[in-house]
């Protein structure tokens, strides 16, 4: 069995988390921790939407099978019809 080494090393337990937010108070100040955590998140929803849509393109890409627009076809075919019935 393989054993696993996180890349960060060891997840933070209860005290290092406070040690952590103390200096993050410091830092930036108790007024902006929910603006930066607010932005934070924000960012991340727009990565991940970005994200999908950039795997639904590759999606479409991969499978030529699937017609985007049926249509087109249809409308092709009633102008050839009436093109060759003014000849």
């Amino acid at each position: 069995m393989e054993q696993m080494i996180p890349l960060f090393g060891p997840i933070p337990g209860g005290m290092e988390m406070m040690v952590i937010l103390l200096i993050a108070v410091l830092l930036f100040g108790a007024n902006k921790i929910p603006k930066l955590a607010r932005s934070t998140g924000e960012a991340m929803g727009e990565f991940k939407k970005g994200r999908q849509e950039i795997e639904d393109e590759l999606q479409e890409a991969a499978d030529p099978d699937t017609d985007p627009d049926p249509d087109v076809g249809s409308e092709t075919d009633s102008n050839v019809d009436t093109d060759t019935s003014e000849v």
